[in-house]
C-alpha cells in the first residue's frame, strides 16, 4: 500500500523525528493533532488555528455522516474546503463510538441510537470507508472495536479476530489512492491478545498503523505496559499513532516507545474550564491568585494570546462568563503542545532525549496533582505583535 512518503531523519534510543507526506502538507513527527470532531476545534477559528502552528487535524468519522452528511461536506471539495482549513486532517473511523455509545455489534458491522435524535444508524466497515473518501481526510482510519478497560477475556477474543475481519474488508472497500489508510492494533490488555492483532494486522499490509483501546480508564502505568508489548511487534518503516492520549507524560513515555502521532480532546476540554498548560505545570485560571496578574499565561510561550493577553484579563472573562476565554485559552493549550512536540523532536535530533524525558517527568509525573502556579519570569511589555 505505502501511499505516503515516510522517511525517519533522527533517532535517539527507541524515539524518533520523522517526516511524513500529506496531499495537504508536510508533517513532522512526533505530532499532536489537535481534535475537531464536528469539523471544528472546539472555539478555535481556522484562522486561528493556523497561529497554533498546529500540523494536522482530526475529525470524526461517525458525527459527520449524521450531521452534516458526508455528501455536504463532499460538495465542498472535503473537509478542507467545509472546514476552511488547509492543513492535513485525519478522519477516525467511527471505532471510538464503538467503545462509547451504546450499540449493537454483530459480524456485518454496528447499529447505534444516534444520541441527538435516537434514529438508528448502521456502521459496517464498508460504510466507514464510503464515508470517509467522501470526506477526503488525508489519513483515514479502518473501522474497528475499541474495548472497554476491563472486557471479559473471552469476549476480547472475539472483538479482535472480528476487528481483523472488519480490517480486511476496510482495505477492499478503500480504493481512493490519495488517501492514506491506517490500520488499528487492538487486543485489550493481554499480551497475548495484543501480539495477535498485531500479527493480523500488519500482515494486511496499511499506510500506517495505530494502537488502540488505551487511554480507556487503564491509568498511566497500564498504558505503558501494553505499548511495551505492542509497539515492538509493528513495522519500523511505517507511522506509529497512540489513539486518544494527550497527556505530556503519556506523550514523553510513547514517544520514548517509537509512537509518532497523538490526538487528544484535553487541550479545548480543561480550556472551557480555565485550565492552561504550561512548562511549571497545569494552571487554573479561574483561581483568585490571578485576578491581578500581569505575566501571560507562561512565560516561555510564543503563542498569540501569551504576546498579548495577561492571566487577570483571562481570570477577567471566566469569571465573566465570557465566551472569549474558551477560545483564548483553547488557542495558548493547542500552541503550547505544538511545542512541547517541536521540543521533543528537537531533542531527539540533538541525542538529548533522555534530558528532555526527565525534565517532562519532573514538571508533569504521572500521578501528581498538577495544578500549579506558573511562576513569571518576565514582564508584558505591551500588547502588540504577534478546534471535539
Amino acid at each position: 500500500m505505502h501511499s505516503i512518503p515516510f522517511t525517519i531523519e533522527s533517532t535517539d534510543g527507541t524515539a524518533r523525528a520523522a517526516t511524513m507526506q500529506l496531499p495537504h502538507g508536510i508533517v513532522q513527527t512526533p505530532v499532536f493533532m489537535p481534535v475537531g470532531t464536528q469539523g471544528a476545534v472546539r472555539a478555535v477559528p481556522a484562522a486561528l488555528l493556523a497561529s497554533t502552528g498546529a500540523q494536522i487535524v482530526l475529525a470524526n468519522t461517525y458525527h459527520l455522516s449524521q450531521r452534516p452528511g458526508e455528501r455536504l461536506v463532499a460538495k465542498h471539495g472535503g473537509l478542507n474546503g467545509f472546514m476552511g482549513v488547509q492543513l492535513p486532517i485525519l478522519t477516525d473511523s467511527g471505532g471510538f463510538q464503538v467503545f462509547s455509545l451504546d450499540k449493537d455489534v454483530s459480524e456485518d458491522g454496528v447499529t447505534f441510537a444516534y444520541e441527538v435524535d435516537g434514529k438508528k444508524t448502521f456502521l459496517s466497515p464498508e460504510r466507514s470507508m464510503q464515508i470517509q473518501q467522501d470526506l477526503g481526510a488525508d489519513i483515514a482510519m479502518v473501522f474497528d472495536e475499541c474495548l472497554a478497560f476491563g472486557t471479559p477475556l473471552p469476549y476480547a477474543q472475539q472483538s479482535v479476530d472480528r476487528t481483523a475481519r472488519w480490517e480486511e474488508r476496510c482495505r477492499e472497500a478503500h480504493t481512493r489512492e490519495d488517501q492514506a489508510l491506517f490500520g488499528i492494533v487492538q487486543g485489550g490488555f493481554w499480551p497475548e491478545l495484543r501480539a495477535r492483532s498485531a500479527h493480523q494486522i500488519t500482515a494486511l499490509g496499511f499506510d500506517g498503523y495505530a494502537v488502540g483501546g488505551l487511554s480507556v480508564g487503564e491509568g498511566h502505568q497500564r498504558m505503558i505496559e501494553v505499548l511495551d508489548w505492542t509497539v515492538p511487534l509493528l513495522p519500523v518503516d511505517r507511522p506509529r499513532y497512540l489513539m486518544g492520549v494527550g497527556r505530556p507524560i503519556d506523550l514523553v513515555e510513547a514517544v520514548a516507545r517509537g509512537i509518532d502521532m497523538f490526538d487528544c480532546v484535553i487541550q479545548t476540554r480543561h480550556a472551557r474550564s480555565g485550565v492552561a498548560w504550561t512548562w511549571a505545570g497545569r494552571i487554573r485560571l479561574t483561581d483568585k491568585r490571578y485576578r491581578n496578574d500581569m505575566y501571560p499565561i507562561d512565560t516561555q510561550c510564543s503563542c498569540p494570546v501569551c504576546d498579548q493577553h495577561s492571566r487577570a484579563y483571562l481570570n477577567h472573562l471566566l469569571r465573566v462568563g465570557e465566551v472569549l476565554s474558551s477560545t483564548l485559552i483553547s488557542v495558548h493549550n493547542i500552541a503550547w503542545f505544538q511545542q512541547f512536540m517541536g521540543r521533543m523532536r528537537a531533542a531527539i535530533r540533538a541525542g538529548t532525549f533522555e534530558a528532555f524525558r526527565a525534565e517532562v517527568h519532573r514538571i508533569y509525573p504521572p500521578d501528581a496533582p498538577q495544578h500549579q502556579a506558573a511562576p513569571g519570569k518576565r514582564k508584558r511589555s505591551g500588547r502588540g505583535g504577534r478546534a471535539e
